[in-house]
């Protein structure tokens, strides 16, 4: 029998906690390592992503000095909620997973908001 660690079952309340609240609305899901940042836009009825950045991309990675800071954070959101509202995604549900929203995750989270985004 597998054991979660503190930090799956930490991601598993959150995550369903922001089901509950989405009301039909796609979450953006953000994932950061200590190298790099990640963020997504997942339909969860559909099962889909419909957006999504990081700091791999080709069109970032260039530009930034490290993807383990807020810049980083920051142009990730930006991109992310550019992508979101290219594929018709206006309003969205924040989902920080295991990650505590301060730094590079409240970072990514603003810049959603100012490309676009709402929640």
């Amino acid at each position: 029998m597998a054991h979660q660690t503190t930090t799956e079952r930490r991601a598993a309340r959150v995550r369903r906690a922001v089901k509950a609240a989405a009301n039909g609305r796609p979450r953006l899901s953000v994932h950061r390592s200590s190298k790099n940042i990640y963020a997504q836009i997942i339909d969860d009825a559909a099962g889909v992503t419909l957006a999504a950045a990081s700091t791999l991309d080709a069109s970032l990675k260039s530009s930034l000095k490290t993807g383990a800071d807020k810049a980083a954070a920051e142009a990730v959101g930006k991109l992310v909620a550019e992508r979101a509202v290219a594929a018709g995604v206006k309003e969205v549900v924040f989902d920080r997973g295991r990650f505590i929203y301060h730094g590079r995750v409240k970072a990514l989270a603003d810049a959603a908001r100012e490309g676009g985004l709402e929640f």
